[in-house]
């Protein structure tokens, strides 16, 4: 048995659209779970409204996990686009999920969803947390959270804790998006020695500002404040390690101009394109820096045990608890009905607003 659920999906390149779409009925073990609040990651899924991202440009070999010419692209319609989900438990059959719970879940900007805790992280919201800052748990949160912990792991090996990776270093944030934003107070509140964000919006300076976070502007000099910022000695000056938020070649390029030698760039950005800005045979070879890819697909080796998604989860809320009023207050400048979502996705595919929302949030019915 399964019941209909609308869901924001493409129809085809540019065509963002209001799907029905079938889900199965709660068996045990499972629960149902009616959505209350979306939040929207434009990049991500900007790119596949725009027919962009590398899935439906290339073929991609899950054996040999590369993409190449061997097949065809991914295909519209895509069903479903998001993973920022907050909803409430209204049906349950399992012990673990009780009726009237909120969750936090990645499952897409749909009305309802059958929850199977065993198959993906259901993560609880507490009372205490203004329910709409929930849409960070269950994976943004985490995949700043894991961006840490690849730099703890590069700092300190496979049994570090997410501190290792910043405390007491000097940390350079590249982007002032909503995972710029996250990962830099993240590294502020697990003791970094100074974090700057390198941004060039100024309207999105501002909002690091208000944070109470150091800036820059990323207007090509960046690298060179930071240096000048990060002196340690002769022929040694820069950040220990890079939280690379951006998904341009050119963040990529100051990431890699700003470090200090043997220093290391994580990156977390989504790039679409191509890498001309970035010079290997510069700063990359004569200072002999790395950069290390954090997606949330995959924590460090060695350390996925101690490390599941719920265990990055728990991290998030912790910041949630402390500076969630002020992430409510300047990341989350749009909250819209969730039936203007597909306009919302098609007007920054086209980009057709001037303001474009730092986080939009979808509001559903009973919200």
């Amino acid at each position: 048995m399964s019941r209909v659920v609308r869901s924001i999906g493409v129809v085809a390149p540019g065509e963002p659209a209001i799907l029905d779409v079938e889900e199965p009925d709660p068996g045990p073990g499972q629960a149902w779970v009616r959505t209350e609040w979306s939040g929207v990651s434009a990049g991500t899924e900007v790119a596949i409204v725009r027919g962009t991202d590398p899935h439906h440009l290339l073929h991609w070999d899950p054996d040999l996990r590369s993409f190449d010419d061997a097949g065809p692209p991914a295909a519209y319609p895509v069903r479903g686009l998001g993973y920022m989900e907050v909803g409430r438990v209204t049906e349950s059959r399992t012990p673990d999920l009780a009726e009237g719970q909120l969750v936090a879940m990645a499952y897409g900007h749909r009305t309802g969803v059958c929850a199977d805790p065993s198959a993906r992280p259901v993560v609880p919201v507490p009372d205490d947390l203004d329910p709409l800052l929930g849409v960070y748990l269950a994976q943004m949160g985490p995949i700043c959270v894991n961006g840490l912990l690849h730099a703890a792991a590069d700092a300190a090996g496979p049994g570090a804790g997410v501190d290792a990776g910043v405390r007491d270093r000097h940390v350079l944030v590249t982007g002032a998006g909503v995972i710029g934003l996250l990962s830099a107070l993240l590294a502020v509140r697990h003791g970094a020695a100074d974090v700057v964000v390198a941004e060039p919006s100024a309207e999105r300076r501002a909002v690091a500002e208000a944070l109470g976070l150091a800036t820059l502007a990323d207007d090509g000099s960046a690298w060179r404040a930071a240096k000048e910022r990060w002196h340690h000695g002769r022929g040694d000056a820069g950040a220990d390690v890079v939280l690379q938020c951006r998904g341009h070649d050119a963040a990529l390029a100051t990431g890699l101009k700003a470090l200090r030698p043997q220093g290391t760039v994580v990156d977390l950005g989504f790039y679409q394109a191509g890498a001309e800005a970035v010079r290997l045979g510069e700063e990359f070879h004569h200072n002999g820096l790395a950069v290390v890819c954090a997606q949330i697909g995959r924590v460090p080796r060695g350390m996925a045990d101690a490390w599941s998604r719920t265990a990055l989860a728990r991290v998030t809320l912790d910041l949630l608890r402390e500076r969630g009023p002020e992430i409510r207050t300047h990341l989350v400048t749009d909250v819209l009905p969730f039936e203007e979502g597909p306009r919302l996705l098609a007007d920054l595919a086209g980009r057709r607003l001037a303001a474009p929302p730092l986080q939009a949030v979808l509001a559903f019915p009973g919200a």
